[in-house]
């Protein structure tokens, strides 16, 4: 099983689990924790399977997960925390920033959400706002959140132009397709530079091209253009 575990706790120090299947997080974050005074790493699981398996064992008081593990959801492990351990709470570190997997975790029992182009100092201090009593969320989530309760029309609730929608587009790279898709969640540009690893003006080139190739002149306009020519599905962004 690819578990990491330590049994070494210090007193008045909160009890921190990882779950995530990038390593390169994981040891960011486990770097991070190891030298808080106020946080403690008690384990490390990359799987779902292995997660479920020790979380009842290590008795963590704050679970640090991600939701596209490689063996199912993330969201199954907020679950069952949330059903059989009252005395632990689960925040979401992932790089989906669409409304879908925030309401979808927050009704699983998570009660912090952040995406992934967090810093590391600022996701220590969430751990503990969240142990704490408050519900850490991305600023860009809050604001995702907050529109849809104001009645700010989402995207797929706008008029589309059939008649561009029938228009040739000429093909977009592996490259523009992803970054089309973060786009169609929510993503902005910096975010979107951040979780590819390269920098803001290299994916402003990538937007500027898909643009191009769609015939369109704005954010809304492409998402719309690409779900209408099948590039994207809206009810999966």
């Amino acid at each position: 099983m690819n578990i990491q575990s330590r049994t070494e706790v210090g007193q008045n120090t909160i009890r921190v689990m990882l779950v995530d299947d990038d390593d390169r997080i994981q040891q960011a974050l486990r770097q991070a924790i190891e030298t808080h005074p106020e946080l403690n790493l008690v384990g490390q699981a990359y799987t779902l399977k292995d997660a479920l398996a020790v979380v009842g064992e290590l008795q963590p008081e704050v679970v640090l997960v991600d939701l596209g593990l490689p063996d199912g959801s993330g969201l199954e492990l907020i679950a069952h925390i949330h059903q059989h351990m009252p005395g632990c709470e689960s925040m979401v570190l992932t790089v989906f920033g669409d409304e879908s997997h925030v309401i979808s975790s927050i009704e699983a029992g998570a009660t912090g959400y952040l995406t992934k182009d967090t810093r590391t100092a600022d996701i220590l201090d969430r751990l503990k706002q969240l142990r704490a009593g408050g519900s850490p969320i991305s600023p860009v989530i809050a604001r995702r959140l907050l529109n849809r309760f104001r009645g700010v029309p989402t995207p797929d609730q706008l008029p589309t132009s059939k008649t561009s929608a029938n228009q040739e587009f000429t093909p977009l790279s592996e490259r523009e397709q992803q970054v089309l898709e973060m786009v169609a969640k929510g993503f902005m540009q910096a975010e979107i530079a951040d979780i590819l690893g390269v920098s803001i003006n290299t994916i402003s080139t990538y937007i500027k091209r898909i643009y191009k190739k769609l015939a369109v002149n704005s954010r809304t306009s492409a998402v719309h253009r690409a779900n209408a020519l099948g590039l994207i599905n809206l009810k999966d962004c």
